[in-house]
């Protein structure tokens, strides 16, 4: 009685350590690293972007709730007279954060679509062939160039 006791602990132990992190499980991705790989990977598409370096310029910019923020990584265009690049990473703290902050990126999506729909036809082809992502707790927003070639960067990483 007391060696099956003992084994029950042990797999007990064992199978806490494993849902605690300790056997295999998905890893966070580190999205500043992520948008760094982007950057060295897609020079001529990231060039010249502005980085975002606080939770608040989400704020300012998308009007995320920064308590729904779990870790970002975000440029965008500084250069109005160069196409609307918008690179925008967010690790939400839960699903309920990544449902909001994908909505608020959608509308930021549409904002810039139908700006360039009116103003230029060729940035407007460009941004509506680019968009807004979620995965899990993971919401991307990439209005650039090389959109399949970053989005898969970034489904890589947080895959």
């Amino acid at each position: 009685m007391k060696k099956i006791i003992s084994l029950s602990l042990v797999a007990l132990l064992i199978l806490s350590a494993c849902l605690m992190g300790g056997c295999g499980g998905s890893k966070d991705a580190d999205l500043n690293a992520v948008l760094a790989d982007i950057n060295s990977s897609f020079e001529d598409a990231t060039s010249g972007l502005a980085q975002l370096e606080s939770v608040d310029d989400l704020n300012k910019y998308y009007m995320i709730d920064t308590s729904t923020v779990k870790q970002f990584a975000a440029e965008i265009t500084s250069d109005k007279a160069k196409a609307p690049v918008e690179i925008v990473l967010v690790e939400a703290n839960d699903t309920e954060g990544a449902k909001a902050i994908e909505t608020l990126l959608n509308q930021r999506y549409q904002q810039i679509c139908n700006t360039y729909s009116s103003y230029s036809p060729e940035e407007y082809e460009m941004a509506k062939n680019c968009g807004v992502t979620t995965s899990g707790n993971y919401v991307t927003m990439i209005i650039a160039e090389d959109y399949d070639g970053i989005l898969a960067k970034v489904n890589g990483a947080i895959a």
